[in-house]
């Protein structure tokens, strides 16, 4: 059964969301879709500037795996770093179907 996983967040103070964008896809390109079990990923975004990631994953060691090495990995650093990190929320889910 595949797992979602979702995070909500919003910007740091001073970061442009176009960079932003440019950050994202180099994270999706550069670091997820290159790791086991990815199978795809979507970013959305609020009128209010809240940014909604969902994540599907063949298992959730896959997820797990993925998680574990991505606040260390060189390749999510200038992602990270634009992230609002106290308004973070995150979520996981068991696909039904």
């Amino acid at each position: 059964m595949s797992t979602v996983e979702t995070v909500r967040f919003k910007l740091a103070p001073g970061t442009d969301a176009e960079e932003f964008a440019r950050l994202d896809e180099k994270v999706e390109t550069g670091y997820m879709a290159k790791r086991p079990g990815f199978l795809s990923r979507e970013v959305t975004r609020s009128e209010e500037g809240e940014f909604l990631v969902i994540v599907h994953w063949a298992t959730p060691e896959d997820a797990d795996a993925t998680m574990r090495g991505f606040f260390g990995a060189p390749e999510t650093q200038d992602f990270l770093a634009a992230i609002d990190k106290s308004t973070v929320v995150s979520g996981r889910y068991a696909r039904l179907s």
